[in-house]
């Protein structure tokens, strides 16, 4: 048997599909699973560039960085390093706020759903 035919098959009593393996087959489920992907994508990407753009500031405008703000020591690089951390818990936040509005609900209806076939 290919390997084709082998993953077409489930792996439930005479291969009939799971109730796992119907639910991840499901339109809601690939709806809920591209929801949770756009969203960690962007956030990550998002991510990504800011931090990209405080590496190149360090490595190509030095001037800028050393910049200090006031009379103090504090500089421009220390607050934006300090930002990288803040930014960094934002994110999660936002993330957790995302997933209780938009992806527990769904996800909660599709593991009863599952409960129920078992």
């Amino acid at each position: 048997m290919s390997a084709t035919e082998e993953s077409s098959r489930g792996s439930g009593p005479l291969g009939a599909p799971t109730p796992y393996e119907e639910m991840q087959r499901s339109p809601e489920f690939k709806a809920l699973r591209n929801r949770w992907r756009r969203y960690i994508f962007l956030m990550s990407g998002l991510f990504l560039a800011w931090f990209l753009v405080y590496v190149l500031l360090a490595d190509f405008a030095p001037g800028v960085v050393n910049t200090r703000l006031g009379g103090t020591n504090f500089t421009v690089g220390l607050l934006l390093g300090l930002l990288q951390f803040v930014s960094t818990f934002a994110i999660a936040v936002a993330y957790a706020k995302f997933a209780e509005k938009n992806i527990d609900p769904q996800a909660e209806a599709l593991r009863t759903t599952v409960e129920g076939k078992l």
